[in-house]
């Protein structure tokens, strides 16, 4: 599938100055990118990026921006037959022990979903939020490819230069 439309980012302070860069999810890895492999997730609306950054304990200070996105390959993963004919299950992709998988084997399963769907050219995945209090209708679209131009255009936000 192709998404085209606005998408949203909470992040830690500590990465708002860079919030193209995927550096976090590189340096630890995260449920739908091995570490080493940049990642970007991103949110279909406020109230989920929100959700998405502070899954733990209270809300913590937060930097919410906002994207223009034009992305040409997306893995739908509400599609339960695509998703079986990659192998991977619903209830794989929202266990929550992803964590625990990559620390005994290096990779968790969802981790090696993500890489092969990269091996198969898609630059990202479209993927119901795992975050506490999420609805059902709370999407994530985890980018593994994005730049300037097409077909994984992804434009910053910052008409006023707050972030420069």
């Amino acid at each position: 599938m192709r998404y085209e439309g606005k998408l949203y980012r909470a992040l830690n302070p500590i990465y708002a100055r860079q919030p193209l860069s995927g550096r976090g999810a590189e340096l630890y890895g995260g449920r739908f990118n091995p570490k080493g492999m940049p990642a970007l997730y991103a949110s279909l609306s406020v109230l989920a990026a929100l959700r998405e950054a502070n899954q733990v304990g209270s809300l913590q200070p937060t930097t919410l921006v906002s994207y223009d996105a034009e992305i040409e390959r997306v893995f739908d993963s509400r599609d339960e037959a695509a998703l079986a004919a990659e192998g991977m299950e619903p209830a794989t992709m929202a266990a929550a022990s992803w964590r625990d998988e990559m620390r005994a084997s290096g990779e968790a399963r969802t981790q090696a979903f993500a890489r092969k769907l990269v091996s198969n050219g898609y630059h990202g995945l479209l993927v119901r939020s795992f975050a506490p209090a999420a609805k059902s209708d709370d999407l994530n679209l985890v980018l593994w490819r994005w730049g300037d131009t097409s077909p994984c255009r992804l434009t910053l936000i910052d008409d006023e230069g707050r972030l420069s």
